[in-house]
């Protein structure tokens, strides 16, 4: 017999997935430890729409996998100019900060797991952060989509104003 694939399910849209942090939890029962695990995910098109997820289960493709699914739930759209962000932005969640300024091209990412994490998915290809406060992955990952979600584009701003892109730039 034939193996059939499984053409029912809708493309992926060629996501960037990324496993930011895998964390195992143990609680103990009458029995001994019971392990349970938790995966912190961040998907992205490198396009500029990205979400992020967070999925708690007894296995680890379990977890993995519910956070997988909570990120494309959760895309956001990202403004992006020229493989960098458009302006400076501060984003916070709780006590974590996170600083993202725009870069020249052939920086690079200059930033720390989480928030590379984030931009890489994202398709920034050239951006500096910095990252304050707490360093939990969960918060600066949160941090990080404040930052993101405050972004504005000109034509953004220039509506905002009630002006025209050729009046704000000459």
């Amino acid at each position: 017999m034939e193996h059939q694939k499984n053409f029912d399910r809708k493309p992926a849209e060629e996501f960037v997935e990324k496993l930011v942090k895998l964390n195992r939890t143990a609680k103990t029962v009458k029995g001994g430890r019971r392990m349970s695990f938790s995966a912190l995910t961040v998907v992205g098109d490198r396009k500029g729409r990205i979400g992020y997820g967070f999925g708690k289960a007894n296995d680890v493709t379990e977890a993995i996998r519910k956070s997988l699914e909570k990120a494309r739930e959760s895309l956001v759209k990202l403004p992006m100019k020229n493989g960098t962000i458009p302006h400076d932005i501060i984003g916070k969640y709780k006590s974590s900060e996170v600083l993202l300024k725009p870069a020249c091209p052939g920086t690079g990412i200059i930033a720390g797991g989480p928030v590379r994490a984030v931009l890489d998915a994202a398709g920034i290809t050239d951006v500096i952060s910095k990252s304050q406060g707490s360093r939990t992955s969960v918060n600066v990952v949160r941090a990080t989509f404040d930052a993101v979600s405050k972004l504005m584009d000109a034509r953004t701003v220039a509506q905002n104003r009630g002006k025209t892109l050729k009046d704000m730039w000459g």
